[in-house]
């Protein structure tokens, strides 16, 4: 891809090695450091952390249970990075310029962070998301391969592509080893001079204007310039009445599954990661990663849940559903073994717009969250922009002020 083209050397530009893309880092002005505390290590704030810290700010990231832990967001094994978003070209650019910072992180983490093994997104109609994509890719410069029923098959022979028309295949992106980039971001920061601290934050308080401090749950006060707050689906836990219903944790199921010994069709090097669009009921799902077995998803919002309580194991309805289409559309799969599930959430938006936007009270904090199941992929550039709307650096974005959140949802990005 035009303008990714990386090397080890120029990778390491942060202190203390810390991984940087030199596009990022020649966009920053020094200001005067400031002390910031970052409130939630899951892949919005920990790439936030990372941007603060490239500033040049002291930066003190906090979690309650560590980095992308088991009941957060960013949790898990892996996530789809993609840019192919229909009319909503923001995102595309997001994902174009998050993918050289994920290259990077990945270049030095020792174990691969990111598997480009291609994006496949397949249509039973031309609908108006492929000629949207389409136009998209062509104006920031992306690769993008239309491809027919017969192409289709040709090359992805582990998928039935029955009732297909057309497929949009993206050979430079690919999968997120989620819980592994994070911890590895985060791993990176401290080195690099940060400070993490494990402690569950408590409701902020205090008169308006700006924020002074955040309390942690043992009692320790938190002091700084400036906060971001990065929840993910704690939000309405600690902002009840600023965010409320405007964010909402959703139950989401995930299946793996074993495939044919000796089967090399459903390694990366073959398989892509993929999503059928089903008419508007999308299924996606991803290659055998390191082994796991083929992964897949519907991704459609389940019950509102709270991640604190919500029970973790996955329903027989939930993997039948799975199992029906999985026999479908990859027939060599049929009656293979299960061999792990997972029990997330997503942090859905009324809108499914990101929320990244100050505080209504206190000038001095910034409100980061709304991931709503496609967040993952554009934590770099999430940061990026973060880290300059908290200073500001960069102007407001309308589709992510918390103006145009509601309690009543209905997702509008895809």
């Amino acid at each position: 891809m035009k303008g990714l083209t990386v090397t080890r050397r120029s990778l390491l530009l942060g202190a203390g090695g810390a991984a940087v893309s030199p596009a990022v880092a020649t966009t920053y002005k020094r200001v005067m450091t400031e002390h910031v505390v970052v409130v939630g290590a899951g892949v919005f704030g920990a790439w936030t952390a990372h941007h603060l810290q490239q500033q040049g700010h002291q930066v003190t990231l906090v979690d309650a249970h560590g980095p992308a832990h088991s009941r957060a967001s960013s949790g898990g094994e892996s996530r789809l990075t993609r840019a192919a978003y229909g009319k909503d070209a923001i995102y595309t650019r997001m994902a174009r310029d998050s993918l050289p910072q994920w290259q990077a992180l990945s270049a030095v983490s020792g174990l691969p962070i990111l598997h480009q093994c291609g994006i496949l997104f397949f249509f039973p109609t031309e609908e108006p998301y492929v000629g949207e994509s389409i136009a998209a890719h062509k104006e920031f410069g992306l690769r993008t391969e239309v491809l027919d029923q017969a192409e289709m098959a040709r090359r992805f022979p582990m998928i039935d592509f029955a009732g297909i028309r057309v497929g949009l295949y993206e050979p430079d992106f690919g999968a997120l080893m989620a819980r592994r980039s994070v911890q590895t971001l985060v791993e990176r920061f401290v080195r690099a001079g940060g400070a993490y601290a494990k402690g569950a934050a408590t409701p902020p308080t205090g008169p308006d204007g700006r924020l002074a401090q955040v309390r942690l749950a043992n009692g320790e006060a938190l002091a700084a310039d400036r906060f971001v707050f990065a929840l993910g689906p704690w939000f309405p836990k600690l902002f009840p009445d600023v965010i409320g219903e405007r964010i909402l944790p959703t139950r989401q199921e995930v299946f793996y599954f074993a495939t044919p010994p000796g089967d090399r069709r459903f390694l990366p090097k073959a398989m892509p990661g993929w999503a059928d669009f089903n008419g508007g009921d999308i299924f996606y799902g991803f290659p055998d990663l390191e082994g796991r077995g083929a992964k897949f998803a519907h991704d459609q919002h389940g019950v509102a849940v709270d991640p604190d309580t919500q029970d973790r194991r996955p329903t027989a309805a939930a993997l039948d559903e799975i199992i029906a289409y999985r026999d479908r559309r990859f027939p060599s799969l049929r009656g293979a073994q299960l061999t792990g599930a997972e029990v997330c959430q997503y942090e859905n938006s009324s809108n499914g717009d990101f929320l990244i936007d100050l505080h209504p009270r206190w000038s001095n904090v910034l409100l980061l969250g709304g991931g709503s199941g496609h967040g993952f992929k554009h934590g770099p550039e999430v940061g990026r922009y973060a880290a300059a709307r908290l200073m500001g650096a960069a102007a407001p974005e309308p589709r992510f002020g918390l103006a145009t959140k509601s309690a009543t949802h209905k997702r509008e990005v895809h």
